[in-house]
């Protein structure tokens, strides 16, 4: 069974850490990065969130641009898992993919919308 390790950032600039492991864990795999989801399945009630990135077992990080589930060795100039301040320096370095498999331990993920902190009508 997969045990995730998700960082939630508060609109309040907050982080909180919450591991899961099981069926909980289970349905967050086969999500993507940008994909929102609720709160609700996570434990955390009137709550949306986003998933903004992450890392494997190894500690690659997660990328948005690579596609799928694996890790790739891809030409990267700026951006996640390679920084520079060397203009136009290029550099083949090994990410994964958007997509979290079994092998994701920490999700990184964002509070997009929380029902308490939204005005009444």
């Amino acid at each position: 069974m997969a045990k995730i390790k998700l960082s939630i950032s508060s609109l309040d600039g907050k982080t909180q850490t919450i591991e899961i492991e099981g069926p909980r864990a289970q349905q967050l795999v086969g999500k993507r990065i940008g994909d929102e989801l609720d709160g609700a399945a996570l434990g955390l009630t009137e709550t949306k969130l986003q998933i903004m990135g992450g890392s494997d077992k190894d500690g690659f990080p997660m990328r948005g641009d690579v596609h799928g589930g694996v890790r790739k060795n891809v030409l990267l100039t700026n951006g996640t898992g390679f920084k520079t301040n060397v203009k136009g320096k290029r550099m083949r370095k090994t990410v994964r993919g958007n997509v979290i498999t079994d092998d994701i331990m920490q999700i990184n993920l964002k509070t997009v919308k929380s029902e308490a902190q939204q005005p009444k009508l």
